[in-house]
C-alpha cells in the first residue's frame, strides 16, 4: 500500500469518484460505497483507512465551500490546499455543478414548503472551533462562495420561488386566505431594487418584507448583502427579515435575522465605486 503525502493524480481520482458518489446521493440513486472504495483501492494503492479519511477530508473541503457533501462521510478539516486544488479543478471542469439549482419547491409543491424548518440562527456559542470555522471561512473566502451563490440565477430564484410558496400555505393554514391572494414575489415582478424580495403578511395583517439568501451548504456559509437591502432593512427594521435557506439541495432548512444585521452577522465591504476626479 501507498503512504506518504497524496499525489495530484491520486486526489483527481478520489475526488472523481466522490463526486460520483455525491450525484447518485442527491439524485435518490442507489450506490455502494465499498465498491467505490474497493475500485479506489486497485486503481491508487491505498488502504481503506486511508480511503475513508480522505473522504472526510473531502466532506469538509465542500462544506467550506457551500456544497452539499456525503452525509455518511462526516467533515474532517485538517486536510491539505492540494485537495482543495484537487476539488476546484473538478468544479472547473464541470460548471454545471455550482450553477444548479437543485430546487425541491416547484417539484414538492405548498404543502412541503409550508413545513419549511425554521430555527435559531447560528450565534457564536454554538460554532465550530476557531481552528475549524477558520478554515471553513478561509476557503469560502478564497474562492468567493458568497458571490457564487449571489451569482446563481437559477438558486436564488427557486428559493424566493419556495418562500413564496410557504408564505402563501402559512398564511392559508392560519386561515388567512385572504392575505394569502396578496403575497407578491417583489423581485420577479418588478425586478430588483425594491430591498427584498418578496411581500408577505404576518397573520394580524402586518406587512412583511422578506429577503431571501439561498445556499446549497452549511447554515454558516457567507453571503452578500446589498447596500440598498441593508438601507431599507435599517429604515423599516418592524417589517423587514432576511431569510436564510440553507442545505437547499438536500433538505431545506432555514433561519432568519431581524434588523440591525450587525448584531447577527459581521460585514465585510467588497466592492468600493471608483468615480474619476
Amino acid at each position: 500500500m501507498s503512504s506518504g503525502p497524496w499525489s495530484d493524480t491520486e486526489n483527481d481520482l478520489i475526488v472523481a469518484d466522490y463526486f460520483a458518489m455525491l450525484a447518485d446521493e442527491l439524485g435518490h440513486r442507489p450506490y455502494n460505497k465499498a465498491e467505490h472504495r474497493r475500485d479506489l483501492q486497485t486503481r491508487i494503492g491505498r488502504s481503506r483507512t486511508s480511503i475513508e479519511f480522505k473522504h472526510q477530508n473531502i466532506s469538509a473541503v465542500l462544506k467550506g465551500l457551500g456544497e452539499s457533501w456525503i452525509e455518511g462521510y462526516k467533515p474532517a478539516a485538517n486536510f491539505q490546499m492540494s485537495l482543495v486544488d484537487a476539488v476546484m479543478r473538478w468544479l472547473g471542469l464541470h460548471p454545471a455543478w455550482t450553477s444548479r439549482a437543485s430546487a425541491p419547491g416547484a417539484a414538492q409543491g405548498l404543502q412541503d414548503a409550508a413545513s419549511l424548518w425554521i430555527g435559531p440562527p447560528p450565534t457564536a456559542g454554538n460554532r465550530p472551533p476557531p481552528d475549524e470555522l477558520g478554515r471553513m471561512l478561509e476557503i469560502a473566502g478564497r474562492f468567493d462562495v458568497a458571490g457564487r451563490d449571489a451569482r446563481n440565477r437559477a438558486l436564488g430564484r427557486a428559493g424566493e420561488e419556495f418562500i413564496v410558496s410557504r408564505e402563501r400555505a402559512v398564511l392559508a393554514s392560519a386561515g388567512r386566505a385572504d392575505l394569502a391572494r396578496h403575497v407578491r414575489w417583489v423581485s420577479d415582478e418588478d425586478g430588483d431594487g425594491a430591498g427584498y424580495d418578496i411581500a408577505s403578511f404576518e397573520p394580524d395583517g402586518q406587512p412583511r418584507l422578506i429577503e431571501v439568501k439561498t445556499t446549497n451548504g452549511w447554515d454558516r456559509t457567507p453571503f452578500h448583502i446589498t447596500r440598498n437591502e441593508l438601507a431599507v432593512a435599517e429604515a423599516r427594521r418592524r417589517e423587514w427579515c432576511l431569510l436564510r435557506l440553507w442545505n437547499f439541495s438536500r433538505e431545506p432548512r432555514a433561519f432568519e435575522l431581524r434588523p440591525p444585521l450587525d448584531a447577527h452577522v459581521t460585514l465585510i465591504a467588497t466592492g468600493y465605486q471608483a468615480n474619476l476626479h
